[in-house]
């Protein structure tokens, strides 16, 4: 049997966590918002960037997505009216996901539920044993 060490034990915490974080993030604002959490992510970095754009490859570094992944997620939200494509005037190569109103007011009615949400799953994860230390490190 394989010793486990400090940092083997911490990022098992840390990815035990955050599932659980996440996945309570993903239903809450799928049920109240019929949005995703990748898709509220993206308009979250959309609506604090200069002008509301990003370039296509700083969106899927910022959401933590590969380029094929981005682009079907910026699709997705294409489609819903949330942003918009839009070439850049000095590169016609580089392409801007641009969020549009619609996003931003989703966006805005979505982040109390976020909020809440992360705050309740942060204060369970502390009331559980096994994460205490990860969540009194992480909240510092």
């Amino acid at each position: 049997m394989a010793e486990t060490t400090a940092d083997d034990q911490l990022w098992s915490q840390v990815v035990t966590l955050s599932g659980r974080v996440e996945s309570g993030l993903a239903k809450a604002l799928q049920r109240k918002h019929r949005l995703g959490l990748s898709e509220y992510r993206a308009l979250c970095h959309l609506a604090n960037a200069d002008q509301g754009e990003l370039r296509m490859q700083e969106l899927a570094d910022a959401v933590g997505l590969n380029q094929s992944s981005a682009s079907r997620l910026v699709a997705r939200l294409e489609t819903v009216g949330l942003t918009v494509r839009d070439h850049c005037p000095a590169d016609r190569r580089g392409v801007y996901s641009v969020i549009t109103e619609a996003g931003r007011e989703l966006q805005a009615a979505a982040r109390p539920t976020y909020l809440e949400t992360l705050a309740a799953a942060l204060d369970r994860a502390a009331a559980d044993p096994d994460l205490t230390t990860t969540v009194k490190a992480l909240r510092g």
